[in-house]
C-alpha cells in the first residue's frame, strides 16, 4: 500500500515505514503529524485518485529538525571586478510515516 502526498510545494510517494524528508514544518520533535492533502492511494489492485482520495490521510510521527548541506551560490562578472560569494542551507523536517488510512 502507497500512497502520494502533498506538502511545501512538492509530491512524495510514501509507503507505511518510510523515511523522508519534508520542507520545514513548524512541528516538535517526536510529535504526530497528519498529512490531509493525500492525492491519490494505491491498495494493492486499488488505485484512488481525485475524489475518492479526499477522505484519505497520512499519520507520520517527527524525528526531527536539520538543515542540509551548504549549497555555495558565486556570482561574479567578467572584466568588472565584481565578485559575490553567498552560502545557503535549507531547513527540513524527516518523518516516519506510521500509517496510511484511505
Amino acid at each position: 500500500m502507497y500512497a502520494i502526498i502533498e506538502t511545501g510545494g512538492k509530491q512524495y510517494k510514501v509507503s507505511e515505514g518510510d523515511i523522508i524528508t519534508v520542507e520545514k514544518l513548524g512541528v516538535e520533535a517526536d510529535s504526530k503529524y497528519t498529512f490531509d492533502n493525500v492525492l491519490a492511494v494505491c491498495d494493492g489492485d486499488s488505485f484512488k485518485f481525485g475524489a475518492d482520495a479526499s477522505a484519505a490521510s497520512v499519520d507520520a510521527s517527527v524525528i526531527g529538525d536539520g538543515k542540509a548541506k551548504k549549497v555555495i551560490v558565486y556570482k561574479y562578472k567578467p572584466k568588472k571586478g565584481f565578485h559575490k560569494k553567498n552560502g545557503h542551507r535549507q531547513p527540513f523536517t524527516r518523518l516516519k510515516i506510521e500509517k496510511i488510512n484511505g
